[in-house]
């Protein structure tokens, strides 16, 4: 079986990648963290003890307030009586599932949106990166608020709102990194050969493009679980019955002072999963760093 050159660089490229990447305990330990979370979130049905939606009679004091952690409810009771151990874990599936698939359409479209306009130039280039100029004009909070607003709150519009805000960031990545790859002398030998504006974009382009994609889709995943949480706590985001953690810390809020732990516990869960991805993002960009190549 022969092995061209170019699969043994793409092998070294991989394994230095990987070997400098474990290196970094920080990206490690958040990488560890993402695979508990995932494990739990998929693990949702045979791990939670109850229904998310169950509620217990005996759920709540005499009093109607929420019951604190103990042996039968590990994290107490919400303000229903509704255990808060299974809710947070079928909220981890939301969280994850809307961080997932909003964060994959929204680099898609923005990578997609970010090459062409950089390669093409010309009005079209121009058109796209006014676009992006106005969607940045808006701070994404307040744009998601908007959209949410004027569309009905629901799973899949929570999905459709943050990946249209949040296509713009890499897609102007996309577009200076592409500008400087045209310009170079491969793509002008590939014009020469006769390569078509889509075979120069897929098989030229979009490989050296590949690393700040894979960075920024790291990195966007935190960013679409607090901005997924932040509209839930709003009321703009997923609806009720669905758990969902900013939805937990929304319902809980005028307990915060009698019952902490309604809102500590998910909020350290959107906490710690955010950093984690942040961490890993983190450690796949200087992993994937081209000057630190063969180092260490």
């Amino acid at each position: 079986m022969e092995i061209s050159g170019f699969d043994l660089g793409q092998e070294f490229l991989m394994s230095d990648t990987w070997r400098r990447f474990h290196r970094n305990p920080l990206a490690v330990a958040g990488l560890v963290v993402i695979a508990i979370f995932v494990f739990a979130a998929v693990a949702a049905p045979i791990l939670a003890p109850f229904d998310p939606a169950e509620q217990f009679f005996d759920g709540l004091t005499l009093e109607g307030s929420p019951l604190p952690p103990n042996a039968r409810f590990w994290f107490g009771t919400d303000t229903n009586g509704r255990d808060e151990f299974s809710r947070l874990l079928y909220g981890a599936q939301t969280s994850l599932l809307i961080g997932i698939v909003a964060n994959g359409i929204a680099v898609t479209v923005g990578t997609a949106l970010g090459l062409i306009a950089g390669y093409v130039r010309g009005w079209a280039g121009a058109a796209i990166m006014r676009l992006t100029d106005l969607m940045m004009a808006f701070p994404p909070l307040l744009l998601a608020i908007a959209l949410a607003a004027i569309l009905k709150p629901g799973l899949n519009i929570v999905i459709l709102v943050i990946a249209l805000v949040n296509w713009v960031q890499i897609a102007r990545v996309i577009y200076t990194e592409t500008v400087g790859l045209a310009e170079r002398e491969y793509i002008e030998a590939a014009r020469a050969l006769g390569a078509g504006t889509g075979r120069i974009l897929w098989r030229h382009l979009l490989p050296h493009l590949v690393p700040s994609v894979i960075v920024y889709a790291t990195l966007g995943i935190a960013t679409t679980v607090l901005l997924e949480s932040m509209l839930s706590f709003l009321g703009r985001g997923v609806q009720p019955p669905t758990p969902a953690w900013g939805m937990m810390i929304f319902e809980s809020q005028s307990y915060f002072l009698n019952a902490p732990w309604l809102v500590f516990i998910p909020g350290a869960a959107i906490l710690i999963l955010a950093l984690a991805f942040n961490l890993v993002g983190d450690g796949l960009r200087d992993a994937l760093d081209p000057t630190q190549r063969g180092r260490g």
